[in-house]
Order: structure tokens, then sequence, then C-alpha cells
């Protein structure tokens, strides 16, 4: 054994252990190929593909065809209530957002004053009954007058007939000296008191003939009068009438402005009927936009109150002039500073039954229109030979 071998064991203890060998060293696994990122990539990139033909092929068969606008509301033709007369309400039997059918009264003004207005002129066209019946009883004893005239004329013109005979049988007895002178003098005189009465009696039957011309024209008067009257009842009457508001049509009641008591003037607004069923569409479409936009047309809307629905409208006719042409203050392009504007032409359109029934429109109520210009129909050959 060496020396180095017979070292004490303490020595051997404090000596360092021989060194292990060392281990090898670990490689990183390859990292995984991303084969799950792909896939992904690849579906979106398939749907999107998918989604573009979708909307492509829907523009190419559709879509383009489509003239789309938003500028769009609801509309009805509201009426206005007012009143024709002046007057204090006396009652208002409806409240604000009721619905009211046509007739219904919606207010009452104190009508006091309108009925002895129509009480007076009524005792006035009675007075105006009473001197016709008058007139016509002096036209009946005038003409009575006028028959006993012509009966005087008559048996004066009988008496001349009488004294001409008598006077001319003195006149030839006289020429034979039958009868004295005196006898033809009294024959003569008779015949000239007859003549003269005869004349007497056809002045008193043109005399009783003008009387009843006079009767008979102041009677037209008289009628004249009456039927003046009798349009004052009538007036008197419908002003009357008309201290009771009633609804033109079936709808509901908005805007209600007046309470019990209010002095009401002539031509005041006081509230607005939207009658029932009377709702449409008025679309602006820009003039850029109009080609193929015509009366007839298929139209796609979609209400904003009703998101999930779509309905198919028809375009019931096209303003004959832009919105601008009727507004209170048109602008003016001759002052130097223009600036070209795209003008818009109020398309009106007819809202289908079914969406009426939904009873959700309202009139302000926005909404999506979009013309199909395919379904425009032709325009007459004749009226676009006369246009041209």
């Amino acid at each position: 054994m060496s020396r180095h071998e017979r070292l004490s064991p303490a020595a051997s203890l404090d000596a360092p252990a021989p060194a292990a060998p060392a281990a090898a060293p670990i490689q990183a696994a390859p990292p995984a190929k991303p084969v799950r990122k792909k896939a992904v990539l690849g579906l979106v990139a398939l749907a999107a593909l998918g989604g573009i033909g979708y909307w492509a092929e829907g523009y190419w068969t559709e879509g383009r065809f489509l003239v789309e606008t938003d500028d769009a509301y609801v509309q009805a033709d509201i009426a206005l209530i007012s009143s024709r007369v002046q007057g204090y309400v006396a009652e208002v039997p409806v409240d604000a957002n009721d619905r009211v059918r046509a007739g219904d009264v919606l207010v009452r003004l104190d009508d006091g004053d309108y009925r002895i207005a129509l009480d007076t002129a009524r005792s006035r066209l009675a007075t105006a009954d009473d001197t016709l019946a008058r007139i016509d009883a002096q036209i009946a004893a005038a003409r009575a007058g006028v028959a006993q005239s012509e009966a005087a004329r008559d048996a004066a013109a009988a008496q001349l007939r009488t004294a001409t005979s008598a006077a001319d049988r003195a006149r030839s007895l006289a020429e034979t000296n039958v009868v004295a002178q005196a006898q033809l003098d009294e024959a003569n005189e008779a015949l000239d008191t007859a003549t003269a009465g005869l004349a007497q009696a056809q002045a008193a039957v043109a005399s009783a003939e003008a009387q009843v011309d006079v009767l008979i024209a102041q009677r037209k008067e008289a009628e004249g009068t009456r039927r003046e009257l009798d349009l004052a009842v009538q007036q008197a009457q419908r002003n009357l009438d008309l201290t009771v508001l009633r609804a033109p049509a079936d709808g509901t009641l908005a805007n209600l402005t007046l309470q019990t008591g209010d002095l009401v003037q002539p031509g005041a607004r006081l509230a607005a009927l939207v009658p029932d069923g009377d709702l449409y569409i008025e679309a602006n479409y820009k003039e850029t936009q109009m080609e193929g936009i015509a009366p007839g047309a298929t139209v796609h809307v979609t209400f904003d109150a009703l998101p999930d629905r779509e309905f198919e409208a028809t375009v019931a006719s096209t303003a004959p002039a832009t919105g601008s042409v009727f507004s209170l203050l048109p602008a003016d392009n001759a002052t130097g500073n223009f600036t070209k504007v795209v003008q818009r032409v109020p398309v009106r359109i007819a809202i289908p039954a079914e969406a009426l029934a939904t009873g959700q429109l309202r009139a302000g109520l926005s909404a999506v229109v979009a013309v199909d210009s395919r379904t425009a129909p032709e325009s007459d050959p004749q009226v676009a030979a006369v246009t041209e």
C-alpha cells in the first residue's frame, strides 16, 4: 500500500471526495407549430370572404338598385281646431290625448248672446211674413177694385151705345121736323154725358190696375227684405251652432290649450287633431337620387320605433318642387355669394296597413326608406312624347 493510501482515517475524512461526472445539458424542446392559430385565422378569413361574397351578391342583385335615405319622417294631415266665433269657454268635455270620433263635442262656448241674436232675427222674420200677408190682402182688394171698375166701364159703354142710338134717332127726326130741336139737344147732351162716363170708367180701371202693380212691387220688395231676414236667421243659427266645436274626424286630440272660462278669439288655435289611419312618410331625397323614384315604386321601410321589422310600402307621389321653394325665406342665389347646395325633393310614401296596425306609429317619428328603382312604373309613351 502506498504512502497516500496509508493515511489516517481522519485525513481520509477531511479530504474532498472525488467530483462526480457532470450531467449532460438538457436541450429545449422545439416550439410547437401554431396549428390552432392558423386554423382560427383560416376560419376567420373564410368567414370574411363568405360575408364579403354574401354582401357582394346582395349588392349586385338588389342593393345597387335601392335608393336609400334616412331623411324621412312619419307625417299626418293634422287638423287644427279653432273657433269662428268669440265667446267664453263654458265646457271642455275632453282631455288631451283622448281618442274622439267625428262629431264628438270638444268645446262648448257660452251661447247666451247668440241665442238672443237668433230670437231677434226670427222675430224680424215673422214681422216680414206679416207684412207679406198684409200686402197679399191689399193686392186681392185691389184686384177686386179692378173688377168693379171694369164692370162700371162696361156699364158706361152700354150707356154710351144707348145715348148714341138716341142721338142718331133724334137727329134723324129733327131733320124731318118730327121732333123739336130741344129733344135733339137733350139727346146730344146725353150722348156727351155717356161718353164722359165711359172715359171716367176706363180711367178708374187703369187706376185700379196701377194700384195692383204698385202692391205687387211692394210685395217683391217685402220678399227681398224677408229673404235678407231669413239669411239673418240662418246666420244667427249658424253662429249659435259654432259655439259647439266638434271633432272633424276620428283621431286623437292633442295640444289642448284652453280651460273653462277662457275667452276664445276667432281663429285662435285651441287644439290639434291627429286623424286615425291618415299617416304617411315624407322622405326628402337628394336631387341626385331622384332617378328611378316614381309613384308606384316599391319601398322598403324601417321605423326607428320598430327597429326589428321591415315593411314594404309604395311611393304615393313626388313633390312638384324642392323643399326650398316652399320655405318661408327661399334662398336668393343672385346675391353674388353663391354656394351650390344639393336640393332635396319631398317624396310621399304610403304606409302599409300592417305597419299602421301595430299602433306604434306617431307623427314625427323617424324612418329609413329605400326605394327599389327597378319597380318604378314606366312612363306613358304618349306623355313622354308630349313632354319631349
